[in-house]
């Protein structure tokens, strides 16, 4: 079954290119957020519940990259555009007080336990967000030129008016149900 989807005023999520590519291939379904340092409420807010994936390739780091995904870096193919590369929508949000609960995430996404401390811990303020994604592949992501609005350390990116045609979801509605259920899980202890 395909899928079309015009959206207005869409928005994007910036998150390194490594991630927007397990997610979207379905490797994985969880997304550990904190922030940019200059969020407009001053921290990370799940503002938007549907968006696309905006890959970035600055401050990606393989020593906070759990050791398979270390290898899945690059470089920017295209410095100054961006291609998203999937639809997102938020299944569920769980905002992480304590650090051992986010630790225990460790498995189901690419971060390792330290970088996952070093987020919890940014600006002194100790949580994170976990993310739980419904993902579909857009057949043809198209190409955006970066404008002075999507530059800079924030999450949130206005895109302006976006028709995407995507496919199937990434991983089945079985699947998602079973991974969200398993952070569930982890996050109880």
């Amino acid at each position: 079954m395909v899928y079309c989807q015009v959206m207005n005023e869409l928005v994007g999520l910036k998150e390194w290119d490594v991630q927007c590519g397990l997610l979207t291939r379905g490797e994985t379904s969880l997304l550990i957020r904190k922030g940019g340092i200059h969020e407009r409420h001053g921290e990370f807010e799940v503002e938007h519940r549907r968006f696309v994936l905006y890959p970035t390739y600055v401050h990606q780091n393989p020593e906070e990259l759990r050791a398979e995904f270390a290898p899945l870096l690059r470089t920017d193919p295209a410095p100054g555009r961006v291609r998203p590369p999937a639809l997102a929508e938020v299944v569920a949000v769980h905002r992480v007080t304590d650090l051992a609960a986010a630790q225990r995430l460790e498995p189901l996404q690419a971060l390792t336990a330290q970088a996952m401390a070093r987020k919890f811990a940014y600006k002194n303020r100790p949580w994170v967000h976990a993310l739980v994604l419904r993902i579909w592949p857009l057949r043809e992501p198209p190409t955006l030129t970066e404008t002075a609005q999507m530059l800079g350390c924030v999450s949130w990116v206005p895109l302006g008016e976006l028709k995407v045609d995507v496919g199937a979801p990434a991983v089945s509605d079985a699947d998602l149900t079973a991974r969200a259920a398993e952070v569930q899980r982890l996050l109880e202890g």
